[in-house]
């Protein structure tokens, strides 16, 4: 670990974290001194994870948790109460992206999926969260969104659609904290990035000619040592 250490002491959960951005935002906090929890739905992705933080000097813990279960979020925060008092930084990467199609041709059950994934786990992780995060002196959260969620774009509904009702979401509930105690909320959209979900959307691209998930996760880290204001948005 670099000897630059800002964020020791601190906790962070970061859900999707077993590939893409998510796993790039758990190296980078890590090598900034945070203990990383690591959550998804791989056990096999979450443990080459740890195993790469861990070898460059960090600290991490997997918890494998599939966040469309009922009462996945219920136990992910009961987990992380029994081991630690505070929650500090909360990155909510995890995400489902549905077949890009038009309005009246979207799956059922892709969209139900992506409703679940993008929108009833995010809710159930700020409110899961929420007492673990009151707990700490500066807690933040940052969510990971699309520009479609905000500019609606043809065949992207399904997905846009479900990312604007969490953009929605994250604003809300960093106005209602605002005043209330030290949590502050952030959203960032990655923009292109070389992950597979681009790959899904953009069969045909060559992936070199985006940037790669680090440079997200490298802005990411630098941005929770910044003293930003609750509705912050930023594009990389």
């Amino acid at each position: 670990m670099a000897q630059n250490s800002p964020f020791e002491g601190r906790v962070a959960l970061i859900t999707g974290a077993s590939r893409g951005i998510g796993a790039a935002t758990a190296k980078a906090l890590a090598a900034k001194g945070a203990h990383v929890i690591l959550t998804a739905r791989d056990d096999a992705a979450l443990e080459r994870v740890e195993d790469e933080i861990h070898a460059d000097g960090g600290t991490a813990t997997i918890a494998p948790v599939d966040l469309t279960q009922g009462d996945g979020v219920a136990r992910l925060a009961q987990a992380i109460a029994a081991r630690w008092d505070a929650l500090d930084y909360l990155v909510i990467c995890a995400a489902y992206l549905p077949t890009l199609t038009p309005v009246t041709q979207i799956e059922p059950k892709q969209f139900n999926t992506a409703i679940t994934t993008n929108i009833l786990a995010t809710q159930a992780l700020l409110a899961g969260m929420h007492p673990l995060m009151k707990r700490a002196d500066a807690a933040r959260v940052i969510g990971l969104t699309s520009s479609v969620g905000a500019e609606p774009r043809a065949y992207w509904s399904a997905y846009g659609s479900t990312k604007a009702a969490f953009d929605n979401l994250l604003e809300s509930y960093g106005q209602e904290v605002a005043n209330t105690g030290a949590i502050r909320v952030a959203i960032v959209d990655p923009g292109a990035t070389r992950t597979t979900m681009r790959a899904k959307a953009y069969p045909g691209e060559d992936p070199q000619s985006v940037k790669p998930p680090e440079d997200v996760g490298t802005y990411i880290a630098e941005l929770l040592e910044k003293d930003f204001e609750t509705g912050y948005r930023a594009r990389v």
